[in-house]
Parts: structure tokens; C-alpha cells; sequence
């Protein structure tokens, strides 16, 4: 197993170098994994590298992550992150990833536009509901999971990482419940799981408030949300984020549907209130 070598693995610092990869900087660091930004010095490319704790990764992860990541290789989406490459370098599984300008869990510190908002939603929705269509649940939709590129484009990361992960970390009796909805947390995760999880991180860039178990109407910073979004939307929202997962949106091509039916007077209601 590769965590029996765990004892051997120096940790990865800047400057070291990890195959072909030379470490700039850490950029990330979660229950599972760290997360570097590091120079490719063969194609000539900045990458973000992930890297997960070797003592998480046993002979029995490695093979799950086999399988989840050739289940996701059909995923061909201009919202969706796509692995460049995953090896076994001086005994550390590391994962190359196309390198973002910041994570959303990083943008979340400062104010939205509502039309940001609404950008950032319907891209997040999109990359959702085009995995939900080809059967595919995410399982572990987060701030920190949404990546932020050039020009406000959104990429959804770690598809045929996040089960894996989140089984992990289970395991290891460590991690946090955080946008998990109530039904996933206890080991029956859907599509309307995916849904729970992206009716939070709107919540939380309406409202600037982050609702926590047990999800109770209405949540807090609900007076601010009132202010910035139409009746309509905030109907929408509450029920997304349903502890009910029959009372929510059956998966996210539904919610983003009834999210459209609703865009043009909910940007309307936006800029009135500015005004």
C-alpha cells in the first residue's frame, strides 16, 4: 500500500520538484488533499497540482479513483474541470489540473453584482445539469470546488475526486458536513443532492450568510436577501435548499429551467432596487 511508505515522503515545499512539476507555491489544503500551484518544465505551462495526503491513499482509493475518474472522462464540458494528468510520483498520487485565478471560496470575502451572481450560478448550474444528464452526481459541490478563470468563466473541479474523497474522509473521521445536504451525510446522496449544495453557495452569494444545519426558513441574512432578490427567486432558492429532498428540484437541468423561466424579472427587480 502506499500509505505503508508514508514514514518515507518529505513534505512538498516551494521549489522542490515533483516529477516534472516544480512546486511554486501552496495554494489549498483540505481533509483529503493539498493543493499547489507548480510550473510544468516540459510543456512550459502553470498547472494546480493536487496532492492527497498519503496516508488517505490506500491500494483500495487508488482503485476507487481509478474507476470514478474513467466514469467522468465522458464529461466533456466548457464548465467543467478536466483532469490533465494523474500519476504515482515518488510514491504521492498527484493530480494536474488546469490553474485558475482563485476559487470561489476566495472570491466569496468580498461583494457580488447580482448579475455576477447570476453569471457564476448559471455556469455552475450548466456544468451540473449536463453531468446530472449523463448520470453523474458530484457529491461534494463547494466554494472551494468552483474555480474562477479569465473573464468570470467557472469550471467545476474534482469529478471523479469528490466520492472518492468524501468516502476518505469519512473513513479517517475527519472533514466537516459544510454544503453537504442532511440525506448525503448520512450515506444516501442524489442528484437532489447536487441540488442542496448549489442552493447554498447562492444563498450565500445573495445573502452574504451561510445557512448551517438544521437549514431552517428563513436562514440567515434573510432580510438582505429580501432586499436584493425577487420573491420568485427567493422561492426558487428556499426550495433548493429543502432538508426535504422531495420538496426540492428533481436535479439540476430542472433547476436551472425554472431558474430561466425567471432571470429576466429578477434582473429587473435587481436594478430597480439600485436604482
Amino acid at each position: 500500500m502506499i500509505a505503508a511508505a508514508e514514514a518515507n515522503i518529505k513534505p512538498i515545499r516551494p521549489r522542490n520538484k515533483v516529477g516534472k512539476y516544480r512546486i511554486e507555491k501552496r495554494i489549498g489544503e483540505g481533509g483529503f488533499a493539498e493543493v499547489f500551484r507548480a510550473y510544468d518544465t516540459i510543456q512550459g505551462i502553470r498547472v494546480a497540482l493536487k496532492v492527497p495526503h498519503a496516508a488517505l491513499v490506500t491500494d483500495q482509493v487508488l482503485t476507487e479513483f481509478r474507476r470514478e475518474v474513467r466514469t467522468t472522462l465522458q464529461l466533456d464540458h466548457v464548465n467543467i474541470m478536466q483532469i490533465k494528468d494523474a500519476s504515482i510520483i515518488d510514491g504521492r498520487l498527484v493530480i494536474a489540473l488546469p490553474l485558475g485565478e482563485r476559487t470561489l471560496g476566495d472570491r466569496l470575502k468580498s461583494r457580488f453584482s447580482f448579475e455576477t451572481i447570476l453569471a457564476i450560478s448559471d455556469q455552475l448550474l450548466s456544468a451540473v445539469a449536463y453531468a446530472h444528464t449523463n448520470h453523474v452526481i458530484h457529491c461534494d459541490i463547494k466554494p472551494e470546488n468552483i474555480i474562477l478563470f479569465h473573464r468570470q468563466q467557472v469550471r467545476l473541479s474534482d469529478f471523479g475526486i469528490a466520492k472518492v474523497a468524501q468516502k476518505t474522509i469519512r473513513g479517517s473521521g475527519t472533514g466537516t458536513v459544510g454544503y453537504m445536504a442532511p440525506e448525503q451525510a448520512m450515506g444516501r446522496p442524489s442528484m437532489r443532492s447536487d441540488v442542496f449544495s448549489i442552493g447554498l453557495i447562492i444563498y450565500r452569494m445573495l445573502s452574504g450568510s451561510w445557512p448551517e444545519w438544521p437549514f431552517q426558513w428563513p436562514g440567515p441574512g434573510h432580510a438582505r436577501l429580501k432586499a436584493r432578490a425577487h420573491p420568485e427567486l427567493i422561492s426558487w432558492l428556499q426550495r433548493a435548499i429543502d432538508p426535504n429532498p422531495k420538496k426540492r428540484f428533481a436535479d439540476a437541468d430542472q433547476m436551472q429551467k425554472a431558474l430561466q423561466r425567471i432571470r429576466v424579472k429578477s434582473l429587473a427587480f435587481a436594478r430597480r432596487k439600485r436604482r
